[in-house]
């Protein structure tokens, strides 16, 4: 039979694949290495609220540019309302209205952010100190004694507040400070604690950035203005750090409220956001939009999205790896692509998290599958057994991590369950079958071919390449397609040969 159709096809593969990122490198600048000129965050924020059958107005507060980042561009979705776009001294605000509506609803904001240390923040208006509020009985006498004592150890303003936040969230927390706290939030208590001592501070909220995240949310800091009001100070609300960390995108920097919702009710705003390096030039035209079929990218899907292909377009790296150890070299695994889905997991959780967390939910299913096979019940009845013992077991190394302070050991709940259980299934057969060596042969095979899958995987040049060009894909699928002709031998097969060269004469 021909083997012409074959070889036309994965020509017309590697062609498109290569014509495609080429083009895409050419044409919208985007390097074929990360991090070579200028990176840029797409962030997405989602509004969700209950209309109550009427009007609705929406005021949500919007980024500026500051210190480190520079908003390039921005883009909403709200079918049916009306937007507008203002500002005041309290910084931009986008302003959505309808005349009527009913139900859940959902609006959109994106906007693209430049990371620029260039990039400075415009001058803020200074807060007026607000009217003293006076305190009820005993909170005020704790009140005075919480501010004379970080007053007496600080020797400006930045110093105070630094002392007062270690006072009343660090490890000095005194009796008054545990009072003021069972009536007022930790954060709203210190700016009040602050004005009080006639120290002009505000509550701003910020957006702490970190790739393919999302429905995150807002954290709040404080705000603290110097004596003479030329410059200001950002702390953490709870351990008292003195800056603005670099991932740090300050959204709301007025004191007033992120979300207003008028005529609707259950009102929350979550982010989503995703990374991407561009040459300076392509990120300031913003070549990276979806006017044309040839710029053909997951980059005009939702940042949701996004931040799902990203790891899904790995797959096929993995596959690569799998044809490769197989064909090639001739490893045993347990399971035809197990090991792929393995190394998606140890994308989630780390490499020796990854690896502890599988040998210890494979050995206990093991020993417990053992005692299932004396019960003779059916396959699938046997494996459904399986399934809820994984799940078990993975509940209960979770809570015994939280409860050992093991923060790292929560992820092991980024294996996939199913492909645990068909696993414990079929090794648990094979040593019945085989012996313990095959299983240990076919579980460290898989074991392997996982961590040089991740390994392939979790490189950033890797990453960025599948996540850009798309025409990687055809490429893979073509070297897959010609590995899938290899016919000869695997290197683990040849030492079947090894004795004919122990018997060879010495010459």
């Amino acid at each position: 039979m021909s083997r012409l159709p074959f070889y036309a096809i994965v020509g017309v593969l590697l062609v498109a694949g290569i014509a495609m990122s080429v083009h895409r490198h050419l044409q919208f600048e985007i390097p074929w290495l990360p991090g070579e000129q200028r990176q840029v965050w797409e962030v997405e924020a989602m509004i969700t609220f209950n209309a109550q059958d009427g009007p609705v107005e929406v005021d949500f507060a919007l980024p500026s540019h500051q210190q480190g980042f520079r908003v390039l561009t921005e883009h909403t979705a709200s079918s049916g309302y009306g937007l507008a776009y203002h500002a005041n001294e309290e910084g931009r605000r986008a302003q959505w209205t309808i005349r009527e509506a009913a139900g859940s609803q959902q609006l959109y904001y994106s906007a693209q952010i430049l990371v620029s240390p260039d990039a400075r923040a415009p001058a803020q208006t200074v807060p007026d100190l607000p009217p003293a509020t006076p305190w009820e009985r005993p909170y005020d006498t704790a009140a005075n004694e919480v501010i004379e004592r970080a007053w007496s150890r600080s020797a400006d303003n930045a110093t105070f507040a630094r002392e007062l936040i270690r006072d009343v969230n660090g490890d000095r927390q005194g009796e008054n400070a545990r009072l003021l706290l069972t009536q007022f939030d930790s954060t709203e208590l210190l700016v009040r604690l602050l004005n009080q001592a006639e120290v002009k501070a505000r509550v701003v909220s910020g957006l702490l950035l970190e790739d393919g995240r999302r429905r995150q949310t807002l954290s709040n800091w404080i705000q603290v203005f110097s004596d003479d009001e030329a410059q200001w100070w950002l702390f953490h609300p709870l351990t008292g750090e003195q800056g603005k960390p670099d991932n740090l995108l300050l959204w709301e920097t007025g004191g007033a409220s992120t979300l207003e919702v008028q005529g609707g009710t259950n009102s929350r705003v979550t982010f989503s956001m995703l990374t991407h390096s561009q040459p300076a030039s392509a990120a300031v035209r913003n070549h990276l939009s979806d006017d044309t079929l040839l710029n053909f990218s997951i980059h005009s899907l939702p940042l949701e999205e996004q931040a799902l292909f990203q790891t899904i377009l790995l797959i096929p790296i993995g596959a690569l790896m799998v044809v490769l150890l197989r064909v090639f070299v001739g490893v045993k695994t347990s399971g035809t692509f197990m090991p792929v889905l393995i190394a998606i997991a140890f994308i989630q959780t780390s490499l020796l998290t990854g690896l502890i967390g599988f040998l210890l939910v494979v050995s206990v299913g093991l020993v417990i599958r053992n005692y299932l096979s004396y019960l003779n019940l059916l396959l699938v009845a046997r494996v459904s057994a399986v399934i809820i013992t994984v799940i078990a077991i993975i509940s209960v190394f979770s809570v015994l991590a939280y409860r050992m302070g093991l923060n790292a050991g929560l992820t092991i709940t980024f294996f996939p369950m199913i492909i645990l259980a068909w696993t414990i299934e079929r090794m648990s057969i094979l040593w019945e079958e085989e012996g313990p060596k095959e299983v240990l042969i076919q579980g460290g095979g898989s074991l392997v071919t996982a961590v040089l899958a991740f390994l392939a995987m979790n490189n950033p040049v890797v990453r960025h390449i599948t996540f850009n060009f798309l025409g990687v894909q055809f490429i893979l699928m073509a070297l897959i397609l010609i590995l899938g002709n290899y016919t000869g031998y695997r290197l683990l097969e040849l030492r079947r040969f090894k004795p004919i060269t122990d018997n060879e004469p010495n010459t």
